[in-house]
C-alpha cells in the first residue's frame, strides 16, 4: 500500500471517528444501516390502512414490523418539492425547491451540501440511490452508487436486482441506500386519453389486477365513470406491483442478514396523480403511509402522532449517531417510535407552491386531530390547474348528472378556491363541505388560523412577504412558454 493510500485510509477513520458522539469505536461498530424507500404518488392505500380492494401484504408485513403512523404528511405534494424536504428535514418553503426540477428552481445554495446522503457520506456511510433523484443540482447529492433511471423502477424485480448488487459489495462501513420506486405515478403514453394511463400489468406483475369497477372510484372524487374506473383500477393495481417489489427488496435484506442491523424508513412522496389529490393541499395529496421499523427502538404499533416527512432526516441521524449540520424543521421520531404516549407536535403542516412553471398558485394548510384549516394565497387573483396527468374528473364533473351535488361543488371549490377553507375531517374526511365562514365554526377557524401563521412564523416562511408572492408570480410568468 502507498504512503498516500495510507494516509487517505488514515484520515477517513479518524474522520469517521470524529462524527461520532464520543468517538468510541464500539459505538461505530454499532450504527446502523439505513434503507429509505420512496415510493411516487403513493396514499395510504395500503390494507394495513385500512384499505379493502386489494391487499397489500409485504407492506403490512412491514408495518407490523415496527410503527405504522396513522396521520402523516409530506411537505407539499408535488415530486421535487417533496423529496427536497427529507433530504433537507425543512419544509419546502426553506428548501428554495418550490416546483419541479424542470422549472429551473433548485435547493439553495447553503443547503446542497446538507442532503441526507452528503451527511452521511461525510460520516462514514457508503451511500447509494436507485430511481428518482429529481432535486437540483443533481449532482450536488454525493453517493457511492447510483441508478437514476426512474422509469426502469416499475421493473420490480431489476429493482431488487440492484439493492442485491449494492449490499453484495463487501465494505466495512454502514450503509444508506435509498430505494425509488415509479409505482403507483402515472405512466406517460401518447396514445392513451390526456397522456397518461396506468395499464393493469407491468412484468405479468401484479398477477391478479383488479378489474376496474364502481368499487375502485376513489372516495374524495365520486365521479362514476368508465374512464374513471379504469384510471382508478390501473392505479390500485400499480399499488399491488408496488408491493411485490417492496417484497423483492425486504427478502435481498434479509439474505444479506441486515434486518436486525438496518433502519427501515417507507413512505409515498405524495397522494395518487388525481384531481383532488396530488398538487393540492388536501388530504388525499399530503396524506401518505409512513412505516418506520428501527431495530432496538421501535416497538410494534400503530401510533396517532402527526409526523410530517421533515422528521425523516432527524431521524436518520439520530440513529447514525450524527449531529445535525444546521437548524431543521423537523424532529428525530425516536421517542414517539418506542412510546405511544410521549408528547408529540399538535398540529401537522403543509404547503403547495409550484408543480410545472405555472400556474404558481401558493397555499398552506394546518390540521390537528379533527380539525384542517387551508390558505390560499392567490384566491381571487389566480387559480390552481384543474387537472393533473391526464386525470379527466374535473372535465367529467361539469356533467349536467353532478349540478347542485356535493361533488359539482367540490369540484367548484377545487378548481377555483375561496381564501380559505375549513374541515371537519372527523364528520367529513374526503373535504366536500367548506365550513369557513360559518359563525357557529368562527372560534376553530380562528384557533386554526392562528396556528397557522404561528408555523409559518417559527418555520420563516418567505411568503409571509407579499414581495416573495409578487416575484415567484413573476418568475413564472417570465419562464411560462409563450403562445
Amino acid at each position: 500500500m502507498s504512503r498516500v493510500e495510507t494516509r487517505r485510509k488514515f484520515l477517513a477513520r479518524s474522520t469517521v471517528a470524529a462524527l461520532a458522539p464520543g468517538g468510541a469505536a464500539a459505538r461505530q461498530a454499532k450504527r446502523p444501516n439505513v434503507l429509505f424507500i420512496v415510493a411516487d404518488d403513493l396514499g395510504p392505500m395500503l390494507s394495513s390502512y385500512g384499505e379493502k380492494l386489494i391487499q397489500t401484504p409485504h407492506m403490512d408485513r412491514l408495518a407490523g414490523r415496527g410503527v405504522q403512523f396513522a396521520t402523516a404528511y409530506v411537505t407539499q405534494a408535488s415530486c421535487s418539492p417533496s423529496r427536497s424536504a427529507m433530504f433537507t428535514g425543512l419544509y419546502t418553503h426553506g428548501t428554495g425547491q418550490y416546483g419541479l426540477a424542470n422549472t429551473g428552481l433548485a435547493l439553495h445554495q447553503e443547503l446542497r451540501d446538507r442532503t441526507m446522503p452528503n451527511i452521511l457520506k461525510r460520516a462514514g456511510y457508503r451511500t447509494g440511490i436507485i430511481g428518482k433523484l429529481h432535486v437540483e443540482p443533481e449532482d450536488s447529492f454525493q453517493f457511492d452508487f447510483r441508478d437514476t433511471r426512474s422509469g426502469e423502477t416499475r421493473k420490480v424485480r431489476w429493482v431488487a436486482e440492484q439493492a442485491d448488487r449494492f449490499m453484495a459489495e463487501n465494505s466495512s462501513q454502514p450503509f444508506f441506500l435509498m430505494v425509488n420506486y415509479s409505482d403507483p405515478h402515472a405512466f406517460r403514453n401518447a396514445q392513451a386519453e390526456g397522456g397518461w394511463d396506468f395499464p393493469p400489468q407491468v412484468d405479468g406483475l401484479p398477477e391478479k389486477p383488479l378489474p376496474p369497477s364502481a368499487k375502485t372510484i376513489f372516495p374524495f372524487q365520486q365521479i362514476d365513470d368508465p374512464a374513471m374506473r379504469v384510471r382508478t383500477a390501473g392505479y390500485y393495481n400499480a399499488v399491488q406491483r408496488l408491493d411485490d417489489g417492496i417484497g423483492m427488496v425486504t427478502k435481498v435484506l434479509e439474505e444479506h442478514r441486515r434486518t436486525e442491523d438496518t433502519v427501515i424508513i417507507f413512505i409515498g412522496d405524495h397522494g395518487p396523480p388525481f384531481c383532488r389529490g396530488k398538487t393540492t393541499v388536501y388530504e388525499a395529496a399530503l396524506r401518505i403511509p409512513f412505516l418506520v421499523y428501527w431495530p432496538g427502538v421501535s416497538k410494534r404499533m400503530k401510533s396517532r402522532a402527526m409526523v410530517s416527512t421533515v422528521d425523516i432526516l432527524p431521524t436518520v441521524l439520530d440513529a447514525a449517531g450524527v449531529d445535525p449540520p444546521g437548524k431543521m424543521h423537523g424532529t428525530s421520531l425516536r421517542g414517539v417510535l418506542s412510546d405511544p404516549s410521549a408528547r408529540w407536535r399538535e398540529h401537522l403542516a403543509g404547503e403547495f407552491h409550484f408543480h410545472g412553471i405555472r400556474p404558481f398558485y401558493p397555499r398552506r394548510a394546518i390540521r390537528d386531530h379533527r380539525y384542517k384549516l387551508i390558505h390560499n394565497l392567490l384566491a381571487g387573483k389566480a387559480k390552481p390547474s384543474p387537472g393533473i396527468d391526464g386525470d379527466p374528473a374535473y372535465k367529467l364533473s361539469r356533467q349536467e348528472r353532478y349540478a347542485g351535488t356535493d361533488i359539482r361543488r367540490a369540484f367548484d371549490t377545487f378548481a377555483d378556491p375561496p381564501e380559505f377553507e375549513l374541515y371537519d375531517l372527523e364528520k367529513d374526511p374526503v373535504e366536500f363541505h367548506n365550513l369557513a365562514g360559518r359563525p357557529e365554526h368562527k372560534a376553530v377557524e380562528q384557533r386554526m388560523a392562528d396556528a397557522l401563521v404561528k408555523w409559518r412564523e417559527q418555520t420563516h416562511d418567505p411568503f409571509l412577504d407579499p414581495a416573495m408572492i409578487s416575484r415567484m408570480a413573476e418568475y413564472s410568468r417570465q419562464k411560462s412558454p409563450q403562445p
